[in-house]
């Protein structure tokens, strides 16, 4: 059965190619890949770690080098967190100059990173009935169960990033904090003005007080809330910022961090994901927000969210999900439930037109309507889902101006319509309409404008919210680690704009996760123990959750739900853990096949435990191109031994177990992410270890994608203005120049983009000596010969690049570009003559040094006769 509602990817301009030229398509690749031109975040050794003679190195023997060599520099934030991060954010053209600076470790470009938003929203007020409490997603989490117990966070101190500014200190909710930034600041192209006054509207996830109006209480309201406030009133913010905001949190001895913020991620090296990370392992419970970009398939986790240590936090939806409801006039009928959180704009009673009123048609509106048809405009149209699109529906009946309803199957997500007034009721109902239309008889309809919520049971509700991330990291790191409730969740909203609202994304369920993280410390106490055992002991008695509610169903894949949906009650009550709750099989050129993990008994009794495998469904991820969301599943399961499945432990007593697997035998070429859990079972307690594995050997897996299947040319691609191909000149005067596109089907260590000679011919294979960029591999060599290259240098480079996304150009994310300049980039200019561009990118797990290990391109012959 066809779901109700299907998410339709617009293809746009980018179909036609022929009279397009692909540089009005896509965006600057340092635009695409959110980073600050220019900007580097350059790790130094800490002081502690060098020799006496050698601790003036740092900022100070950096600033000395540059000035030197009379390289011009801006400083934009210096880092002094001894043990986590001693560093500096600076500005200047020549990166490369950086690197025989002594004492640094590492140079990471800065990244960009959007304001967050909710994936769905709505204002609420007092007046509106049909809203959901907390009381669901507390039931279902087992905080209803602490709260009873008057387990509340009291005394537990949590550090979040907030937005906008309101007031905090005795009287308010948060308790402290800094402001990093200032009202005015909307990113990297202003001035950070630090101020005092910051709230944040996902602090009441974590500490509404009970008693108000709508009977929602907070997560650990008493616990005590600080704000780090990263982002202006307005606009987006810089890694920079963010770094300098966590570690102002962890130097103000905050017991949690929580993070509703994400970019483009895919590795676990960009500087705020390795911070964080620190962070979690000096002793501190980090949560990070796993990102809203389900859509885009498998291999898209979200930065800072991949930090090792950290806890990236999937959503799931809540057990009623707030729709409204249509009245009808002329047939006796109940209120009929649309898909929509707000009441759609349409003002007084229209009459109901049917587009077909044959209730099983499956071409509706598929085709242009007839020329007969009235001019829909003063009509509420009911249209029947169809085997066509649904912009193409859109489209035919927005010709005669209509603002449809559309009938489908049941509620299972919300259709995109774009621009379009429309909404979708259940296949039920739009039955009904049709065969009262058939019938003659007239039906008008209302869409009411309050009062006509209505709780509706979500049949998602409890699942996983199709808007989560999938991982694993490109480096093959489990992520998303566990999932809370973040679908649809009722909490506080800023005063000024209404002071309640509905909220789904995973930006709401990582507060939810602090919140739980602040019960376990209020318990167990606020000791580095605790906090450095939190990921497992919370991933162990997670619950996992199907991928859907039919029976038989797959289990949900852990590459999107973690460990499963937290269980905060069994994490302050359990008598088993298990360390550690992650097994990391890798692929199938570095299988870790043996596994080990112990289990100790904590409680007061012995107990017999049986070990037993649940495996989940396979994601087959896609071969060039990976799959988009929802990713598809297979039943092809890892197979597991034990040396021992049955054993008893005394209080006190751990016991290791070890683990063999077989990976599934699958097709390798689909990149199937095998995955499940082995169970430890005792009377009355079910906890468990998560595993995951590639069956496939990822250095398999093309970086470049070659194929035509995005644009319609064969990728990548040097065109002129006019959106020609072919070998040209330029005079880079008046627009006059080369537009460089490229699409990374996977992530890559290694980008570069460099000029080499027009005689150059690629065989094979290329070298890899000296293409190491200088911010990822510090130690390597730039430039000069190559075995089989000439290389003259670099026009663009960058590191831990993650993959494009999908084949949509409206997509920010769908390709790469670069309107090249007559200089390398460094700034040096290229002098006039005939060159070629030479593209390298580096496979997973591949050898630097190794030139089979690269995906290479060799463009058309160029002139460059620069005036």
């Amino acid at each position: 059965m066809r779901s109700a509602f299907g998410v339709t990817t617009l293809l746009g301009a980018g179909m036609a190619l022929a009279s397009t030229p692909i540089s009005s398509l896509i965006a600057q690749a340092g635009n695409n890949l959110l980073t600050v031109p220019n900007r580097f975040i350059v790790e130094f050794q800490s002081p502690a770690d060098l020799p006496q003679t050698r601790r003036s190195t740092g900022t100070a023997n950096l600033y000395a080098s540059l000035r030197q060599r009379e390289i011009s520099f801006d400083i934009h934030h210096e880092y002094n967190s001894p043990g986590l991060f001693v560093g500096v954010s600076l500005t200047l053209n020549d990166v490369a100059s950086l690197r025989s600076t002594a004492g640094v470790v590492a140079i990471r470009p800065v990244k960009l990173f959007d304001r967050p938003a909710p994936f769905d929203f709505k204002n609420v007020s007092e007046g509106d009935s049909g809203l959901p409490d907390s009381e669901g997603v507390h039931i279902i989490t087992g905080v209803d169960r602490l709260h009873a117990q008057g387990i509340t966070g009291h005394g537990v101190k949590i550090g979040m990033q907030v937005y906008l500014g309101a007031g905090f200190g005795p009287g308010f909710k948060v308790a402290g904090g800094y402001d990093l930034v200032g009202d005015a600041y909307t990113g990297p192209n202003t001035t950070p003005v630090p101020d005092a006054d910051p709230l944040d509207q996902y602090t009441g996830i974590i500490g509404c007080n009970p008693n108000n109006p709508f009977n929602v209480s907070g997560v650990a309201y008493d616990a005590e809330i600080y704000a780090f406030r990263i982002f202006g009133c307005l606009g987006g913010s810089a890694e920079d910022v963010i770094v300098a905001g966590m570690l102002k949190a962890a130097d103000a001895d905050m017991d949690i961090l929580t993070l509703s913020l994400g970019g483009l991620g895919g590795w676990t090296e960009g500087t705020a994901a390795v911070v964080a990370s620190r962070i979690a392992a000096s002793g501190k419970i980090v949560t990070i927000a796993a990102g809203n970009a389900g859509d885009s398939g498998a291999w898209y986790s979200s930065n800072p969210g991949n930090a090792i240590n950290a806890i990236s936090v999937a959503s799931s939806d809540s057990p009623i999900i707030p729709l409204q409801s249509l009245t009808l006039q002329g047939p006796t009928h109940a209120p009929i439930v649309y898909f929509s959180s707000v009441p759609l704009p349409v003002n007084g009673s229209l009459p109901l037109y049917a587009t077909s009123k044959n209730t099983t048609v499956t071409d509706d509106a598929c085709s242009p309507l007839p020329a007969s048809t009235p001019n829909l405009s003063t009509f509420v149209v009911l249209v029947r889902r169809a085997t066509c699109a649904v912009t193409v529906q859109l489209k035919h009946l927005a010709a005669f101006n209509a603002s449809p309803c559309r009938n489908g199957t049941g509620f299972t997500a919300a259709i995109s319509v774009g621009n379009f007034t429309a909404a979708l009721i259940q296949a039920s109902d739009g039955v009904f309409l049709a065969q009262q239309l058939a019938a003659g008889t007239a039906v008008n309809v209302t869409f009411p404008q309050e009062g006509a919520l209505v709780q509706f049971p979500d049949p998602k509700g409890g699942l996983v919210s199709a808007f989560t991330s999938y991982g694993p990291t490109d480096d093959l790191f489990f992520k998303p680690a566990i999932t809370a409730p973040g679908g649809h969740i009722l909490s506080t909203w800023p005063v000024p704009l209404g002071g309640w609202a509905l909220l789904s994304g995973t930006s709401m369920a990582t507060p939810f996760m602090a919140g739980s993280a602040a019960l376990l410390l209020s318990v167990k106490g606020k000791s580095a123990e605790v906090a450095a055992t939190a990921r497992s002991v919370f991933q162990s008695t997670a619950k996992p959750l199907a991928s859907d509610h039919t029976d038989g169903a797959l289990v949900q894949t852990t590459i999107q739900q973690g460990a499963g949906l937290v269980q905060v009650y069994d994490v302050l009550f359990a008598t088993t853990i298990i360390s550690p709750a992650e097994l990391l099989l890798n692929d199938t050129a570095h299988f870790v096949g043996t596994q080990k993990f112990a289990v100790t008994n904590t409680g007061k009794s012995p107990k017999t435990y049986v070990l037993k495998h649940s495996p989940v469904g396979t994601a087959v991820t896609g071969s060039i191109l990976p799959a988009s969301g929802p990713v598809p599943r297979s039943a092809d399961y890892a197979s597991v031994s034990f040396d021992e499945e049955t054993f008893t432990l005394n209080p006190g007593q751990t016991h290791e177990v070890v683990a063999t697997f077989t990976p599934p035998k699958v097709d390798a070429t689909t990149f199937p992410v095998y995955s499940g859990f082995i169970h430890v079972v005792s009377d009355g307690e079910d906890v468990h270890t998560s595993y995951m594995g590639l069956a496939a050997s990822i250095r398999d897996k093309a970086v470049l994608d070659t194929s035509t299947e995005a644009l319609g040319v064969q990728l990548p691609v040097l065109e002129d203005p006019s959106g020609a191909t072919e070998a040209a000149n330029y005079t880079f005067v008046n627009g006059d120049e080369p537009f460089l596109l490229w699409r990374l089907a996977f992530g890559t260590a290694v980008f570069r983009a460099d000029l080499v000679t027009a005689d150059t011919t690629v065989p094979g294979t290329v070298s890899g000596r000296g293409v190491v960029p200088s911010f990822t591999f510090p130690k390597g060599q730039n430039g000069g010969a190559f075995s089989a290259v000439d290389v003259l240098g670099p026009i663009f480079e960058h590191d831990y690049t993650p993959r494009n996304d999908g084949t949509n150009s409206d997509d920010l994310n769908f390709a790469s570009g670069l309107n090249m300049t007559n200089t390398f980039a460094n700034g040096t200019v290229i002098p006039n003559g005939s060159y070629k561009v030479f593209i390298r990118a580096l496979r997973v797990t591949g050898d630097p040094d190794n030139e089979a290990d690269y995906d290479t391109w060799l463009s058309p012959t160029m002139g460059v006769f620069a005036t």
